[in-house]
């Protein structure tokens, strides 16, 4: 197994470390099970002391992809395990290219919990809050209505959704509009291919959001997450 070359210096090695070491990982060039070379043979390939190499192998302990044990040495876990929605875990997946399975996962997942952020949005948001939702809803409209642009849609896709997380007012449910950023953005690029937009969907979501309609607002985001309308 090859690993990527450290630059020298010894700041933020480990960081460096356990991002190679992760993305291997996530790339199945690891699987569960495998157990990692040595601490000499890998401080050997990384070209970095061992102190280094045991705080990167303690930070991707902490978010549940690897384990330590005596006279085994330091193993992949499986995937269950794993602290899916840490940020720094969701920032090192970026240009992964993720499975069918995960995202039909990810859309199991947005059913449970966004159709009732949407409707604690239509409740919760604020002044200033609405006039960003109409912001991104008018661009929305621009960018379905020109010749499809997918970079451009991604953005303010993820923007309109997360906005809503953002407008719900519960506190457990507004980070989710920052951690899921970019498994929103994987999605979204995936299900919207060849120029999908759903946008009679999303303009229900925004139009019961801006009169306060609580009970459309969580059906319109239960509509949209039909496998149906996506490309899965």
């Amino acid at each position: 197994m090859q690993f990527d070359v450290i630059a020298s210096g010894q700041r933020g090695l480990d960081l460096l470390i356990a991002s190679d070491i992760a993305r291997k990982i996530m790339e199945g060039k690891f699987n569960a099970g495998d157990v990692l070379p040595s601490e000499v043979e890998l401080c050997n390939r990384f070209g970095v002391s061992r102190t280094a190499l045991r705080e990167a192998l303690k930070l991707l302990s902490s978010k549940g992809l690897l384990e330590s044990r005596p006279k085994i040495g330091t193993r992949v876990r499986e995937r269950s395990h794993w602290n899916i929605l840490d940020v720094q875990l969701l920032e090192w997946m970026k240009g992964i290219e993720a499975t069918e399975d995960m995202y039909h996962q990810f859309l199991d997942f947005r059913r449970v919990i966004e159709p009732h952020a949407t409707r604690l949005a239509a409740v919760n948001a604020s002044k200033e809050q609405r006039i960003e939702l109409s912001r991104i809803y008018r661009e929305m409209c621009d960018v379905s209505a020109a010749p499809f642009d997918a970079e451009r849609w991604l953005d303010v896709d993820t923007a309109f959704h997360r906005l809503i997380f953002f407008s719900s007012g519960n506190c457990f449910y507004m980070p989710f509009g920052n951690v899921l950023a970019t498994v929103f953005k994987w999605f979204i690029s995936y299900s919207s291919k060849e120029g999908g937009t759903c946008m009679d969907d999303h303009r229900k979501i925004y139009e019961a959001i801006m009169m306060g309609d609580a009970d459309a607002a969580q059906q319109a985001s239960l509509g949209l997450m039909q496998s149906s309308k996506h490309r899965l």
